[in-house]
Order: C-alpha cells, then sequence, then structure tokens
C-alpha cells in the first residue's frame, strides 16, 4: 500500500492503462504480422501517439472512481446529521462559487491517520475533493479552509486535464521507444524466441520508460503546486494557506508514526528531498511554498 501510495494513484492508474494496451497490441500485432509492415517507424509514432493520449485520458476518465475504491472515500451529502461534514460541505461550496466552477464537486472523506486531501475528477464540471480524518482531527478551521481551497484551485486551474495532457505525451514517446528498443533486442535473438522477447521488452520498456517519463510529469506538478496555492490564498485567504502549510511543516518536524511511514501528506506536500529522488516529488519542500505565498511571488 506504501508503495501505491508513493508513486502516485494516478501514475499507477495510467500505468496499468499503458501495460494492458502494449499487451493487447503486441499479441495483436503478432497475429497479423502488423509488425513486419513496410513504414513501421512512422506506424508506431501514429499508434503511439493515439493511444498514448487514450491511455492517458482513460486514466482521467477513471480518476474519482479509482479515487473513492483505492481511498474508500465516503460521500457527504448535504444534509449529514454530523455538523462538522455538513460545515465541509459548505465550505468546499462557498470557495467553489468564488471560483466559479460551473458545477459544485462531491465532497467526501476517507480513514486514514494521514494529513490529507486531493482534488479529482474529469472536468471542472464532474469533479471531487475528500479529506483524510487526520486532517479534520489535526488542524483548525482556518488550516482546514485553507487546504480546501488549495484543492478547489487545483480544479479550476484544470490541473486535472493539464496533467492529462502532460501525461498522454510522456506515455506516447514511452510506447514509441520501448517498441523500436523491442524491435533492436528481438532482432539479436534466436528466431524461435523473437516473439516472446520482443513481448518481454515491449512490457518492460513501457514500464521503465514511463516511470522514468514521470520526472518530467513530477516536474510540471511541482509549478502546478505554486498556482494552487496562489489560488487557495485567493479564494480563502493568504493567512490561511500559510497556516496550513506551516501546520504541514511542524507535523514534519515530529517523528512520523510507523504506520503512516514515507506516505504522509502525499497529496498535500512531500518531505524535502534533494537530487536524484527530488526528481520523482509531486510537490515542493513546504519551505518553498511558504516562502513564496509571504513574498506573493507569481510562479
Amino acid at each position: 500500500m506504501s508503495f501505491l501510495k508513493r508513486i502516485g494513484l494516478f501514475i499507477l492508474t495510467n500505468l496499468m492503462v499503458i501495460v494492458t494496451i502494449g499487451i493487447v497490441w503486441s499479441i495483436i500485432s503478432r497475429v497479423f504480422g502488423l509488425d513486419k509492415l513496410n513504414g513501421y517507424v512512422p506506424f508506431m509514432m501514429v499508434f503511439c501517439a493515439v493511444w498514448g493520449m487514450g491511455g492517458a485520458f482513460i486514466s482521467l476518465l477513471m480518476s474519482k472512481w479509482m479515487a473513492k475504491m483505492f481511498h474508500g472515500v465516503q460521500i457527504i451529502e448535504t444534509n449529514n446529521p454530523n455538523p462538522q461534514l455538513r460545515a465541509l460541505v459548505t465550505t468546499v461550496h462557498e470557495l467553489s462559487r468564488r471560483a466559479k466552477l460551473p458545477k459544485m464537486p462531491e465532497v467526501g472523506i476517507y480513514e486514514s491517520a494521514d494529513i490529507n486531501a486531493f482534488a479529482t475528477g474529469p472536468s471542472k464540471s464532474n469533479s471531487l475533493v475528500a479529506v483524510s480524518t487526520g486532517l479534520l482531527q489535526r488542524m483548525n478551521e482556518k488550516e482546514v479552509e485553507g487546504v480546501l481551497a488549495h484543492e478547489v484551485a487545483h480544479i479550476a486551474n484544470g490541473d486535472m486535464v493539464t496533467m492529462t495532457l502532460i501525461q498522454g505525451i510522456v506515455n506516447a514517446f514511452a510506447m514509441f521507444f520501448s517498441r523500436i528498443l523491442a524491435n533492436l533486442v528481438a532482432q539479436n535473438v534466436d528466431e524461435k524466441l523473437r516473439g516472446i522477447v520482443h513481448f518481454g521488452v515491449v512490457i518492460l520498456g513501457d514500464i521503465a520508460f514511463t516511470m522514468l517519463g514521470s520526472i518530467v510529469v513530477n516536474y510540471y506538478s511541482r509549478k502546478r503546486e505554486f498556482r494552487a496555492d496562489a489560488g487557495g490564498a485567493k479564494y480563502s485567504s493568504r493567512e490561511n494557506m500559510i497556516a496550513a502549510l506551516q501546520k504541514l511543516r511542524s507535523v514534519y518536524d515530529l517523528p512520523i508514526p510507523p504506520e503512516e511511514g514515507q506516505t504522509a501528506t502525499l497529496m498535500i506536500s512531500n518531505r524535502d528531498k534533494g537530487g536524484l529522488a527530488g526528481l520523482f516529488m509531486t510537490h515542493p519542500p513546504l519551505e518553498v511554498r511558504i516562502e513564496t505565498l509571504q513574498r506573493g511571488t507569481r510562479l
């Protein structure tokens, strides 16, 4: 479970889609001899572009369903008998009106000791904002509002679609290079083994190149986080947004409970990691985000 959280739900779903497409296509191309066509490379470029983007958008369309299933999100109705949960829905809806969303997001809660929240969904008219029970227990009202404003800003900025387009481009390159590599490797083995070697290299290549491409995806993800912080400050207040990030920083200053491990607050912030590990972080360091808000810097 901790590994799945660490690589991110969207990347996991996308990878599953791409590998599935790769397996199906490898079988079809071998059965019908499509890999022997003249102009194989241009044909594969078109194929990978179509299915690379298609895989990303399939992941996007599945995002709300996957999030609900993966985290066990329970949707909160506006007439919920719990006043804290009713207030949560009211706050999300008010922030959404300030952000001029065309339709109110669904609001959900899930059981987790993590201080965590996320927004997902295929469009501004079909979105979900979910928070963990740990966040509600360990943050005050203003801090919670700052977090919710940040997530609403993600929806208002169209970040899910933007990141899907970027992921689609990465998918296309990953699929293309894995198949070119598979052809090169398969040509240098015994003819009887070429089929299975080609198949194996394609699948491994899809996984390896997609994970490598996540460096590019995560770079843009970090940039979008700054925009969401700015949006959170706009829809709530700069003070509330900074207070929420400072609360997260204070939590990080404490030892992390063993059951949380490295997954704590993944969707709001990552630990400050430099070097190679920093390339795979989806969020900028907390200190940088706080300083950017305090300076009012636009990134």
